[in-house]
């Protein structure tokens, strides 16, 4: 029978009863005044309320077991065997059920419900590097579209013969964060280049970084604080292009921290996402600020764009994608089509285990 680990029941009892807390103020009057408030508890309310539903589920079903346990092993004979051609099946219930309540309580965790913002940047290689980078913005999109997530472009800075030298864009849906956050750090490629004559392959680079989108109640950016600066969006629009000033950078004068977007056509709606983009930057350094051991882990996943700095490498002569978090190997033709689902997989029953531990 499966059963569940006494810091991770104290973890279920201990956001029982918070929920209980949230019940209460999100009742009083003097909270309900308060509609940036209000609106806080309600979210927090809203996770928690499913998970602390799963755990009730799980110990109602916990208690059964025991009671089905107590009649197996009575006196009355016909009642005993009832109960014990009963027990698997619950058993095999509460295991199903025991996973599912540590996979809710993981993500309630964390920042895996959350949409992110992906940045990828070309490193060494020049052209290559650049094309490279238009191949995963591509593969990235692909996968989107398999697990039925928003894909919203925000900003890219175009090379010379088609690919990306930086390109920045929103991915929204389900547990969006959960799966793309392993993808954080610096990619290596080694194949034949479209710019290369001779056949020879090649080793080039490019780096990404994913960030949880937050609210914007969640981080705090005064106006005062902020320098919006419009220009003309560049690369394919047409005479919009040429003609509007629809494009937005806006600079974040205490932390120096610059974004961009020029996708949309509307102004505005640069600026939003521009801020969207700000505020995800500014909750990842908060967060990197707090807790010393995310931010070595970020500079090791990150770093520079160098080839030997790199989480994966993509050799296609031999069509092996290596991930060397997990020194495994994979279809490199089925991820590039976006069937990432594999890898990512396999990275987060690694990374399971070790947020069950760190509980």
């Amino acid at each position: 029978m499966s059963t569940l680990r006494p810091k991770i029941r104290q973890k279920l009892d201990s956001l029982s009863a918070r929920m209980a807390e949230l019940l209460v103020q999100v009742a009083d009057p003097k909270v309900i005044e308060r509609p940036d408030r209000l609106a806080a508890l309600n979210k927090e309310l809203g996770l928690a309320t499913p998970i602390v539903a799963d755990y009730r589920a799980w110990l109602k079903l916990e208690a059964e077991i025991a009671d089905t346990k107590v009649l197996a092993a009575g006196a009355d004979r016909e009642m005993a065997e009832l109960a014990a051609a009963e027990l698997p099946e619950l058993e095999a219930r509460l295991a199903t059920a025991t996973e599912g309540l540590i996979d809710s309580l993981l993500a309630d965790q964390g920042d895996d419900r959350r949409d992110c913002i992906v940045e990828i940047r070309a490193g060494t290689g020049g052209e290559e590097a650049a094309l490279f980078a238009r191949d995963l913005c591509t593969l990235y999109e692909r996968f989107a579209g398999r697990k039925g997530w928003a894909f919203e472009p925000m900003h890219d800075t175009p090379a010379e013969q088609g690919g990306f030298k930086e390109i920045v864009f929103a991915l929204r849906g389900k547990n969006v964060f959960a799966a793309m956050q392993f993808e954080s750090g610096g990619h290596r490629v080694q194949r034949v280049p479209e710019t290369e004559a001779k056949g020879r392959v090649h080793t080039s680079a490019a780096t990404v970084a994913v960030l949880p989108e937050v609210e914007e109640v969640e981080i705090a950016i005064r106006s005062e604080d902020l320098k919006v600066d419009t220009f003309r969006a560049s690369g394919a629009g047409g005479q919009h292009v040429n003609k509007t000033e629809s494009a937005v950078r806006i600079t974040h004068l205490p932390t120096g921290t610059v974004v961009a977007c020029q996708e949309e056509r509307s102004q505005l709606k640069n600026r939003q996402r521009a801020m969207a983009l700000l505020r995800s930057r500014i909750y990842d350094a908060e967060k990197r600020a707090k807790d010393a051991a995310r931010a070595a882990e970020r500079k090791e996943q990150v770093g520079s764009g160098d080839r030997s700095d790199r989480i994966r490498t993509y050799n296609f002569p031999q069509d092996r994608l290596t991930d060397h978090r997990l020194n495994r190997n994979f279809s490199l033709l089925q991820v590039m089509e976006g069937k990432l689902e594999p890898v990512v997989q396999a990275l987060q029953a690694d990374e399971r285990e070790r947020r069950i531990e760190a509980l």
